[in-house]
């Protein structure tokens, strides 16, 4: 299997990498400034070069509240760039896995979305995000979608180095504990991407939308108590988090307060799920204290 893999830098194309580099797996790792997936020539040529057996799309634009103000350039990388990926994916009959958002949901269910609800994005980056799924699905059959949420990890920019970052830095402050979501570890989440990345090059796969979350849900507030609890024994610094409403903390974009995935039909298609993020949480927390510490040697 030969994968060929976009947006290597970000914060899961980085454990895309890893992984790949980890189990020796053969992957072309392409970023924006060597491939613009918007630019159908170029994907062309990185598909000519590459000649991969399977595609996995890890760049999008992320920035939820920027997407307000930047709505065209949310839509050329979210909506037109899976188009073109699925537009030379389907010419070279090479299969597509793609990874979408839990804010196609508005938040309204009691439950934890399916892959069968309804979409109602409540703003720019989420309706950024269905239409290139929308986008896939009309032109790849070959194509398995990904909708994942709340994801941390090691790398690039998220939740849990911004808690840990404010760690360092401040001895409290408010997190909202009114929104509600599955956190997933960005390495379940790369892993899951080369099981099904796998199942695909073995023609196994059942094409289709799919949800992978972590295993436990909660409210950013839970998330937030766990990463300062996790990195207090490397650090001595236990500060105070307080639970706030989202009400109190107004931003540019609105949030679904529920984010729940539903990820069984995932976990029975492709054999895997996500960990729990009491687990996950201080696992990453550790390897983040190690590598600082090798650093300041």
């Amino acid at each position: 299997m030969k994968l060929l893999i976009f947006g290597v830098r970000g914060q899961l194309g980085q454990e895309l990498s890893t992984l790949c580099e980890q189990h020796g797996l053969t992957a072309i790792l392409c970023a924006r400034s060597e491939c613009d997936i918007t630019n159908i020539d170029q994907v062309f040529a990185a598909y000519r070069t590459a000649n991969p057996s399977v595609v996995i799309n890890a760049a999008a634009y992320t920035n939820v509240d920027r997407a307000e103000a930047e709505p065209e350039l949310s839509y050329q990388i979210n909506r037109d760039g899976p188009k073109v990926l699925a537009e030379v994916s389907a010419t070279r009959q090479v299969p597509l896995i793609h990874v979408s958002s839990d804010f196609v949901f508005d938040g309204s269910k009691a439950d934890a979305y399916l892959e069968t609800d309804a979409v109602a994005p409540l703003g720019i980056y989420g309706l950024s995000k269905e239409a290139g799924e929308v986008e896939i699905r009309k032109i790849q059959d070959q194509h398995i979608i990904v909708r994942t949420g709340w994801v941390y990890g090691r790398f690039g920019r998220n939740f849990l180095k911004t808690m840990l970052d404010l760690s360092a830095t401040r001895d409290g402050w408010g997190v909202v504990s009114d929104q509600i979501g599955t956190p997933t570890a960005a390495n379940d989440l790369a892993s899951a991407l080369l099981i099904a990345a796998e199942k695909a090059f073995k023609n196994e796969a059942k094409w289709g939308t799919y949800h992978f979350g972590g295993a436990t849900e909660a409210t950013w507030y839970d998330l937030a108590e766990r990463i300062v609890l996790a990195q207090s024994q490397f650090t001595g610094r236990r500060p105070s988090v307080s639970a706030i409403s989202s009400e109190d903390y107004p931003s540019a974009a609105r949030r679904p307060l529920n984010s729940r995935l539903n990820s069984d039909l995932f976990a029975t298609r492709f054999g895997m799920r996500g960990g729990a993020w009491q687990d996950r949480v201080p696992e990453i927390v550790r390897v983040i204290a190690a590598q600082k510490s090798s650093e300041s040697l």
